[in-house]
This record gives C-alpha cells, structure tokens and sequence, in this order.
C-alpha cells in the first residue's frame, strides 16, 4: 500500500465550479487588499525605525571629573573690554577673569560684546559667572541684559535622534529685559547623560533644566556690580539612552497576524452579507418557511 503524504494537508481545495463569486465579495477583497497594503507598509516603516531605550545607574565620579563647559551670549549693553568669567566651586577653585579659550566680538560699533568660550568645571558644586570683576576699571551703570546663543555641557548632541526626550539646551534663545544694573541668576540642575546609538557609538553629554530670576544686589548701602551668575549642581545618577532595533521575527509576526486577521475577518463579513442576501432574496421569493 503506498503512503499518501496527501492526507496530512489540512489545506483542502474546493473544486471552482462548486464556488460562487460574489459583486460584494469582489468588493471586500479589494478592499482588504487596500487594507493589508496600508497595514503593512505602515507596519515595515515602524519596523525601520529605531527604538531609544532608557535606564538610570549612578554615576562614578571617578571617571571624567571634569564637565566641558560651551557658553556664547551677546550683551548689548556693554563693552568686551570690561567682560570676563569666573570660576568657583566646592573644591577650593576660585579663578577670576578665566581667559583660556574664550572670544570676545565686539557689536553694537563697539558698545555691545559676542561673549564666549570653553572651559571645564569639577564634577561638585559651583558656579562660573559673566562679570566685570577682573576688569581694573569698572563701567558707569552697566547693563548685563542679554541673549543666550549657546549653554551645553559635555559633547554636541547636535543630529542625533530626534525622538531622544532630553534637554541639552535649554537655554538656548533665552533673552532677558531686566533693568540695568541688574544681576542675573541662573540655577542649574545637570545630569550625565550617555548616548549610544545603533552603531554602538557612544557621546557623553549633560542634560539640565535651569531656573531663572533677575535682581539688584547691595552691599554696605551701596549697588553691587551686576553679573551673569551660573549656579549648578551635578546629578550622581546618569540617563543612558541606547538605540535598538526591533527584531525580525517581530516583523515577521506581524506580517502574519496583518494578513491572516484581515482575511478572517473580511471572509466573516462576506459570509454574513451573503447570507442576508440570500434571505432577502427567499424571502422576496417567498421561499422562507
């Protein structure tokens, strides 16, 4: 006796002249064919997009103890000659006038300054500041109003995934309108934050969020000299946010679920249109009992 493999197929044919094509049935094949195309190609996009994944950990201060610190304003109000920045922290650093790796531009025919630099501050806290305290002779009624070009921490994060849901700059485009002779105070709250992208490339960079107020100070009865105060305390937690795709048997199930559910359900609905018009269709012959 031969062995017929034919028995295991669970995929049994019906001969064409025993099947009925159907207006509506043609009607909802397209359709679910529409259907599945949209679902799919809908589906595949998402599939070629990259999921960012987020976890905490604490930070080790042992490694990179010092923060990369990118600054650039423009202040109006007065001139380069009287603008310097200073550095203090909870280490004992107190460093006034920094001029390492700054540019000061003037604007304004001189009476205005494009202020800015690099330069590194220890993991604790403290704060750098824009003032006129190493300048030798102080300015008449300075005004330090201005416009923030550029505040980051750490590396760029310029062109990296637009869907990452941090805040490396957020005070970019800050620009004030307090009085002349007013103090401006910034307090910062930074966090490090690692990026590593499809590629395992990794960036190190600092988000933060910055709370800010204007004031006059006084001393002995008499105005303080304004400055532009940055006062900034460093998270011990780290944000590591870490790109990955999605797998292809995700894709794959997908697909399958797509194809299969939609067929199901549009052979459902034609088998119940079908069989309301063949009802109808008795009953108009008056053919129903």
């Amino acid at each position: 006796m031969v062995y017929d493999i034919r028995r295991f197929d669970i995929y049994r044919k019906v001969p064409k002249d025993l099947t009925q094509p159907t207006t509506t049935g043609a009607v909802i094949s397209i359709s679910s064919g529409l259907f599945i195309l949209f679902l799919l190609v809908s589906e595949f996009l998402t599939f070629m997009r990259t999921d960012i994944v987020s976890e905490l950990y604490v930070d080790d201060p042992t490694v990179g103890d010092k923060i990369p610190v990118n600054i650039r304003m423009s202040l109006p109000g007065i001139e380069c000659k009287f603008l310097g920045i200073d550095i203090q922290d909870e280490h004992g650093r107190h460093e006034v006038g920094y001029l390492e790796n700054t540019r000061k531009d003037p604007i304004n025919g001189g009476k205005g300054c494009i202020f800015g630099g690099t330069f590194h501050v220890n993991k604790v806290p403290g704060n750098f500041h824009v003032s006129t305290h190493s300048s030798q002779v102080q300015p008449q009624n300075p005004d330090m109003n201005h416009e923030i070009h550029e505040l980051s921490f750490g590396e760029s994060m310029k062109g990296i995934n637009s869907n990452l849901p941090a805040n490396f700059i957020p005070l970019n485009g800050k620009k004030t309108g307090a009085e002349k002779m007013a103090s401006h105070d910034y307090t910062l709250k930074v966090v490090p934050t690692v990026y590593q992208d499809i590629k395992k490339r990794t960036k190190f960079g600092y988000q933060f969020t910055a709370v800010y107020k204007d004031f006059v100070a006084f001393g002995h009865g008499h105005r303080v000299m304004p400055a532009i105060w940055f006062r900034y305390e460093v998270s011990p937690i780290t944000v590591k946010y870490t790109e990955k795709s999605k797998p292809l048997y995700h894709f794959l199930t997908t697909f399958c679920a797509i194809i299969g559910g939609t067929f199901t359900v549009a052979g459902m609905i034609d088998s119940m249109i079908f069989s309301a018009h063949q009802m109808v269709k008795k009953a108009g012959e008056g053919k129903l009992s």
